[in-house]
């Protein structure tokens, strides 16, 4: 069976959600670098043409550019006959799009805004778009979704767009799971960031890229090495996480329920000591990959 990577390739067709910039902008460039026509998505215009003129200068392949809201149902069954009118079935779907809101436990405006986006804007990607990627046995398709490490170990600080990602991971192990049986030639993947310099950084008020994180071009990179080794989880390091360390807070979080601690202990003061001296003491072995 071809590698997952083979779906980068001259003439496949690419969407992209969120790809006017950060994450999603970067796996475009990548995408395009292997002369795959393209179709970036994304709520904002003027970023839009700003990334399909950057592109168009240096691709093979066809840059469409739509602007939509990942959250409406009709702006996607708007979108999939655009696609299906010009006669294209989509090879590489990453449903990247994503809002970092904040507020509180009495603002119900921001728990369906952040669920509506986050979750339901992969929701109706994959609903719209699963029967191009649904019994395929042959050339090698991918669907990337992009994750959260707050959906795994769970900071405190921001509920609803911890458990929109939380909802995220799940519902792509699943999707995985059941296209390796019905659809072997189409590829899952979770792509989950470090810390990234893009839009998202520190409310979009950082202009410049601090030294602990990663560009966009390294976290598609990453992904690219990862579905090399065919992996699921594309979980990013960053320049001041490495991947030990990643892991031992994973593990320490999945702890809360095996040992019956209180949830989110390693924020809770009478955790703190433990915590940190337990995740220093942790021997898991390996290197990611192995």
């Amino acid at each position: 069976m071809a590698p997952p990577t083979s779906v980068f390739r001259a003439g496949a067709t690419a969407l992209i959600t969120g790809s006017a910039s950060g994450v999603g902008l970067a796996v475009a460039k990548l995408c395009a670098s292997h002369s795959m026509n393209l179709i970036l998505v994304d709520n904002n215009t003027a970023k839009l043409d700003e990334a399909k003129s950057t592109i168009s200068s240096s691709s093979k392949g066809s840059v469409d550019t739509h602007s939509m809201d990942v959250a409406s149902l009709s702006d996607w069954s708007d979108l999939k006959s655009s696609v299906e009118k010009s006669g294209k079935k989509l090879d590489f779907l990453h449903l990247n799009a994503g809002i970092g809101l904040k507020s509180d436990w009495t603002d119900s405006a921001y728990f369906h805004k952040i669920f509506d986006v986050n979750l339901f804007g992969v929701i109706n990607g994959i609903n719209t778009f699963f029967p191009h990627f649904a019994d395929n046995h042959a050339s090698q398709k991918a669907i990337i979704v992009t994750g959260s490490k707050q959906g795994i170990t769970n900071p405190p600080g921001n509920p609803a767009y911890n458990a929109s990602k939380s909802a995220v991971k799940t519902l792509t192990e699943h999707l995985s799971f059941d296209l390796a049986k019905s659809s072997p030639s189409t590829s899952v993947h979770l792509l989950v960031p470090g810390w990234t310099f893009t839009g998202l950084t520190g409310g979009g008020k950082t202009t410049s890229k601090p030294d602990g994180a990663w560009a966009p071009e390294q976290v598609a990179d990453f992904l690219y090495q990862k579905m090399g080794e065919g992996r699921f989880y594309a979980i990013c390091p960053d320049n001041d996480v490495d991947w030990e360390t990643d892991r031992k807070r994973m593990m320490w979080t999945m702890g809360d329920v095996v040992y019956e601690r209180l949830p989110m202990s390693r924020w809770r003061e009478e955790f703190k000591e433990e915590a940190t001296g337990t995740m220093e003491g942790m021997r898991l072995g390996g290197k990611q990959g192995d």
